[in-house]
């Protein structure tokens, strides 16, 4: 019997949801996609019980979880600085950067790790993410860079920007994302709508006040449009709040509605309802926002940033990228009011999103990780 162990500590993760979705929803695929003679495994920095019981429950079919005697954080500092053995050895995958990551014979032993690194933040945004963070996903690609058998990127476009600061060679495979099983519209959407109060026309988005979300630029492009924009997640970034970038954009107060994190189904409701969704992202690496609203038909506005730009192909308005808030912000307004007001055009985006988005999977992608593991 083969073993794939797969690093599903991000699940557990609150910080990190992208992640997390990530993470659970590649192990719940490469369970279901397990070849002949070949099981999953979990492993799993230290937890309590009942978030073991909570893993299992999300994982249903895991053969086992190895459970660390380090808590997270330790867990993530030891695998930085190489003090660490392989869980029980032989294939690892990591859904990130968080990987026991050594010195190992794969010819010799048949152990083999293999990492996702979702973008190049850490080199090219670096004052978007936080300063630990950056330093530690810059040390991590570093070990990559030598002891990783293989790395999984997200885009062609991640590709082509880890290339300007790290050599892997041959070892670089695009492996895309896709939207969760999970994300579906509710058979209670009436009573779902009626409690979320929102409003029969809207543009939705889920970008915050980091300046790489470019949540302030939107804001002021959407003083000159005439519909509500509904904001999906906590926008906040550092001492910035939304009440302040609303004031400084012009906006009306009350035709900005923020929901907060909203759960699984009643952001498909989100999605599904709204007339445009708009993806105002400088940098991404993969843009999984578009692709959920390319699921529910939703018209995309998107930046022109190259992951972003990739993932939609011809399936959504393209906006060009500025540095400058106010220019950015002018052609923002431009690409929202060409779908909103062009019937053919939103029904252009909505046909070519709604394909766009059947061409990814889960299955796919779990059947190119097992195939991964198996050429490596």
């Amino acid at each position: 019997m083969t073993t794939l162990r797969v690093v599903i500590d991000g699940i557990l993760d609150p910080s990190t949801r992208g992640l997390a979705r990530y993470t659970e929803d590649l192990t719940r695929a490469l369970i279901a996609t397990a070849p002949s003679n070949c099981v999953v495994e979990g492993i799993v920095s230290a937890s309590s019980d009942d978030d073991y019981r909570e893993l299992e429950r999300r994982l249903p079919g895991l053969s086992g979880l190895f459970k660390s005697v380090l808590a997270r954080r330790e867990m993530a500092a030891v695998w930085q600085h190489g003090f660490t053995v392989s869980p029980n050895g032989g294939m690892i995958h990591a859904p990130s950067l968080l990987a026991p990551l050594r010195k190992h014979d794969r010819a010799l032993t048949g152990d083999q790790t293999i990492v996702t690194i979702h973008d190049a933040l850490p080199w090219t945004s670096p004052d978007t993410i936080s300063g630990r963070s950056a330093s530690w996903h810059q040390g991590m690609i570093k070990r990559a860079e030598r002891y990783a058998d293989a790395v999984v990127v997200p885009t062609h476009a991640v590709a082509a920007e880890l290339a300007e600061h790290a050599d892997f060679g041959d070892r670089v495979r695009v492996i895309g994302g896709a939207v969760s099983p999970g994300l579906l519209v509710p058979s209670d959407a009436d009573e779902r709508l009626a409690r979320l109060e929102l409003p029969e026309h809207f543009v939705l988005t889920l970008a915050g006040l980091n300046p790489r979300k470019a949540l302030r630029p939107l804001l002021s492009a959407m003083a000159g449009v005439e519909v509500p924009l509904v904001i999906v997640g906590d926008p906040s970034w550092g001492d910035d709040t939304l009440e302040r970038a609303i004031a400084d954009s012009g906006i009306p107060a009350e035709r900005v509605i923020a929901l907060g994190a909203l759960d699984d189904a009643d952001l498909a409701l989100a999605y599904s309802r709204a007339r445009v969704f708009v993806n105002p992202s400088r940098e991404e690496g993969f843009g999984l926002a578009s692709l959920e609203a390319f699921a529910f038909g939703t018209p995309v506005v998107s930046s022109d940033a190259p992951a972003l730009a990739e993932v939609a192909a011809d399936a959504a308005h393209l906006v060009e990228r500025s540095a400058d808030d106010a220019a950015y912000a002018e052609r923002l307004r431009e690409g929202v009011l060409h779908v909103l007001l062009d019937a053919e055009v939103a029904q252009r985006l909505s046909t070519a999103g709604a394909d766009r988005s059947r061409a990814y999977s889960w299955r796919d992608a779990a059947e190119k990780v097992w195939q991964l593991h198996a050429d490596v």
